[in-house]
C-alpha cells in the first residue's frame, strides 16, 4: 500500500479546526505555521505558512478520498484532472526545513511588507543605507529593494531579506 503526502485544502480560516479533526482522526497531518510580527511588540501571532492549505500523508486506497471531502471544513484533497496529488516527500522535508529556519530566526520578520515600504540594509556592503521594498523573489529568501543613489536615481538590489530590518 502507497503512503504519499497529499494536500489537504480547508474552508476560509478554518486551518486549524481541519487539522484538529484530521489530527484526531488519526492522521499524520503537516500544518506548518510561522510566528509574525504582531501589532502589540510583546505579543506574537501564528500563521498558517500556506493559508488554507495543509499536508497529510495517508494510503489513499486504503482510506478514501471521500474521508477528505467531507471532512468538517475541508474543501478536499487538491486534485488535478480528478485525481489527487502526491507530494514528493523531498518537497515536503524542504518545506519543513524552510519552517524551522523562520522559527529559528524568531519569525517571518518581513511579513506583511508591501511594494514601497521603507527598509534599511543592516548587513553587507550598502549596511546602514535606507531602500523601498520592491519585491520578494523567487527561490527562498531573496528580496529587490531600490537604493536611491545621487541624483536621484534608484538602483534595483536583490539581497537576503535578513539583511533587511523594517523602518
Amino acid at each position: 500500500m502507497n503512503v504519499n503526502w497529499y494536500v489537504l485544502r480547508s474552508k476560509p480560516l478554518r486551518e486549524t479546526a481541519l487539522w484538529q479533526q484530521a489530527v484526531s482522526q488519526g492522521f499524520e497531518v503537516f500544518y506548518p505555521r510561522i510566528p509574525v510580527p504582531a501589532v502589540n511588540p510583546r505579543s506574537r501571532k501564528v500563521v498558517p505558512y500556506f493559508p488554507g492549505y495543509m499536508f497529510v500523508r495517508v494510503a489513499l486506497e486504503q482510506v478514501g478520498r471521500s474521508t477528505f471531502q467531507w471532512m468538517p471544513n475541508a474543501h478536499g484533497l487538491i486534485c488535478f484532472d480528478d485525481t489527487p496529488a502526491d507530494v514528493p516527500d523531498a518537497l515536503v522535508d524542504a518545506i519543513r526545513a524552510r519552517v524551522a529556519a523562520i522559527m529559528a530566526a524568531g519569525g517571518e520578520l518581513l511579513y506583511g511588507l508591501k511594494q514601497g515600504d521603507l527598509v534599511t540594509i543592516k548587513s553587507g556592503p550598502f549596511a546602514g543605507y535606507n531602500a523601498i521594498f520592491d519585491a520578494r523573489l523567487s527561490g527562498g529568501d531573496r528580496v529587490r529593494v531600490l537604493l536611491a543613489l545621487l541624483d536621484d536615481r534608484q538602483v534595483a538590489l536583490d539581497l537576503s531579506e535578513a539583511q533587511l530590518e523594517r523602518r
